[in-house]
């Protein structure tokens, strides 16, 4: 198991409010993997998300799909660095243009 397959695996996890996997909307930060923890440093769109709990269900319920045999795995909130559209991925905008979104 590498940082990659938690990468690929985060990518089946999709911002209810925005066509796109919390990926490619840059709200992943860090992604730490030992031999049996796994911790990912995510923030949100906004701190005040009001699907916050139901996002971070979605990834624990992804990542314990994927990857049962790891002992722990946590997520945790950063927001020491405000989320903006400058981090969405080339991949993410292409796709939200193809939309209609302007951005």
């Amino acid at each position: 198991m590498t940082e990659i397959d938690v990468v690929n695996a985060l990518k089946e996890v999709y911002d209810p409010e925005i066509p796109l996997n919390i990926v490619d909307l840059g709200l992943v930060k860090n992604i730490s993997l030992t031999d049996d923890k796994l911790t990912v440093v995510m923030t949100l769109t906004t701190p005040q998300c009001p699907l916050e709990k139901y996002i971070i269900r979605t990834v624990m319920k992804t990542l314990n799909k994927n990857f049962p045999h790891l002992k722990e795995i946590s997520v945790k909130l950063d927001f020491s660095q405000p989320w903006n559209t400058s981090q969405i991925s080339t991949e993410g905008i292409q796709r939200l243009r193809k939309l209609g979104w302007n951005i």
